[in-house]
């Protein structure tokens, strides 16, 4: 149960998160460089499976065996690492095979990638160590 309980805290703040960035940065970052590549309608169902799936990684890789430990500090770090593996999988494959994908984008995203991802992480383990007591 205190896997199920750091899923559903990795989903809510992950989500909160996720939309206020992509609110705000969205066409700050994304869309002035992206612009003619982006879909004028999001596809849900692959949103929807990302959202659902990406918070599984950061509770399995990061949250649990910090909780495991007792150590806050590792969720924050195994949590801003796999942000950081995850993110770059996706930003350093696009800016080596795309030309429109930006060095800016690049980093931009590298960061918010490892910063959400800790942040998410330590909350799920601070929910889970809660409810475990």
């Amino acid at each position: 149960m205190t896997h199920l309980v750091a899923y559903v805290a990795s989903l809510i703040v992950f989500g909160i998160l996720d939309a206020i960035w992509l609110t705000t940065m969205s066409s700050r970052l994304y869309r002035p460089a992206l612009g003619e590549i982006l879909l004028d309608d999001l596809r849900i169902a692959p949103a929807v499976l990302f959202y659902f799936l990406y918070p599984i990684g950061l509770v399995v890789f990061a949250a649990m065996p910090a909780v495991r430990s007792g150590s806050a500090g590792m969720a924050l770090a195994y949590g801003a690492l796999f942000g950081l593996l995850a993110y770059a999988t996706y930003d350093l494959t696009n800016y080596a095979t795309l030309r429109i994908w930006t060095f800016q984008i690049t980093v931009i995203d590298l960061i918010y990638g490892t910063v959400v991802a800790a942040l998410t992480s330590v909350s799920a383990y601070y929910a889970a160590r809660w409810f475990a007591g």
